[in-house]
């Protein structure tokens, strides 16, 4: 790998990084709602918080678990 291609592979490494410290950063003030929507017994607020929490879910998830798709790979490498 060049110098060139690591850079480039480091820097989108920590663009990852910085993307998921962004979300959790979103799900602890999703949690923090549904505290204060129980506390305060809003139901319209807990509904709201809950599919925010699991929107920022759905936005995480391709960031922890990156799909297969890795160059030089197949559909039958992965299979085996």
């Amino acid at each position: 790998m060049t110098l060139n291609g690591r850079k480039k592979n480091n820097t989108a490494h920590r663009e990852v990084k910085y993307q998921l410290a962004g979300w959790i950063l979103f799900i602890l003030c999703a949690l923090f709602f549904i505290a204060s929507s129980l506390k305060n017994r809003d139901t319209l607020a807990l509904i709201g918080s809950l599919v925010f929490l699991v929107a920022c879910l759905f936005f995480v998830f391709p960031l922890v678990r990156p799909a297969n798709d890795t160059p030089g790979r197949t559909e039958k490498d992965s299979e085996a």
